[in-house]
C-alpha cells in the first residue's frame, strides 16, 4: 500500500433514531464502499447503529451527511461523530452481526 493509498482519516458515527430494521447496516455499507471507505457497521443494543470508517477526510464527510438522513424508511433524530487519526487496520467495509 503506497502513501497514497492509505486512509487519511477514522470517523466513529453512532445514529440515533429509528435505525434498526429499516435497512440501515444495508444502506451505509453500500454507501460507504461508492465513497471507496474501509470499515463497519453495525447495530447497538441501545437501538442506535455505529459506524466506523476509515478514508480520505471528504469522503468521511460526505459518510456522515448522508448518515444524517440514511435510507428512506429510517428516521434520525441525532448522530454523535468522533474523528481520530487512522488505525489502518480495515481492508473492506462489512456488516458486524
Amino acid at each position: 500500500m503506497g502513501v497514497a493509498d492509505r486512509p487519511q482519516g477514522r470517523i466513529r458515527i453512532v445514529v440515533r433514531g429509528r435505525v434498526q430494521g429499516v435497512w440501515f447496516r444495508e444502506s451505509t455499507k453500500r454507501t460507504a464502499i461508492a465513497l471507496g471507505l474501509t470499515g463497519s457497521v453495525r447495530n447497538l443494543e441501545s437501538g442506535d447503529v455505529e459506524i466506523i470508517a476509515e478514508g480520505p477526510r471528504n469522503r468521511l464527510d460526505a459518510l456522515a451527511v448522508w448518515a444524517r438522513t440514511g435510507p428512506e424508511m429510517a428516521r434520525v433524530d441525532e448522530i454523535e461523530v468522533e474523528y481520530s487519526p487512522p488505525a489502518g487496520n480495515l481492508i473492506e467495509f462489512r456488516i458486524v452481526r
